[in-house]
């Protein structure tokens, strides 16, 4: 899904340097944060290391770039979902975030795109009853992420749908019988 840059085929690499500026290897130039939000928007392929140490500090980068983005226009993240964030550092679920946030905006990026094919071809009486049924997709998904043994086959045939219904019920049951282990 990332885009490579087409000089090289490789990742581009940035080095930020102790006066703060950073550098783009691939076009040997100095560049911004702006730069670097808009190599994302456009899926460019990028690493940012640290000059000095050749450390990694990508994932402080993007950090950086959305506090700014989120100071400077209209706010993305909603205050309750910032604070439930904050509230899962050092909690036991802090390690499944990761993966269960992966996983929602994988299925907002796949749901996005067949609502606006949807309504871009006119396939469909009614793209809205589609994206109900990828949001029990985005569900199984969810799920995924906290039990991955409830993964099944592709080529399984698909339950009516109260089995379905009924089969997420359990798997949210023993998500929460998990959770109900994991903070005692």
């Amino acid at each position: 899904m990332a885009k490579r840059d087409p000089k090289d085929g490789d990742t581009v690499i940035i080095k930020k340097y102790a006066n703060r500026r950073l550098y783009n290897t691939s076009s040997s130039s100095y560049i911004t944060l702006d730069d670097l939000s808009k190599m994302t928007r456009d899926g460019t392929d990028f690493k940012v290391v640290d000059a000095k140490t050749g450390d990694d500090i990508t994932h402080s980068i993007l950090t950086q770039i959305i506090m700014e983005e989120e100071a400077s226009g209209e706010h993305m993240l909603p205050v309750s979902f910032l604070r439930e964030l904050i509230s899962m550092y050092g909690n036991s679920m802090q390690s499944v975030m990761p993966h269960y946030l992966e996983a929602a905006m994988t299925n907002f990026r796949a749901n996005q795109s067949k609502l606006h094919d949807a309504f871009r071809k006119g396939i469909g009486t009614n793209p809205l009853a589609k994206l109900a049924e990828t949001n029990i997709a985005i569900m199984r998904a969810a799920t995924q992420a906290f039990i991955p043994d409830t993964a099944k086959p592709d080529d399984a045939e698909e339950p009516a749908k109260k089995d379905e219904l009924a089969a997420l019920r359990e798997q949210m049951a023993a998500m929460q019988k998990k959770l109900d282990e994991l903070g005692s």
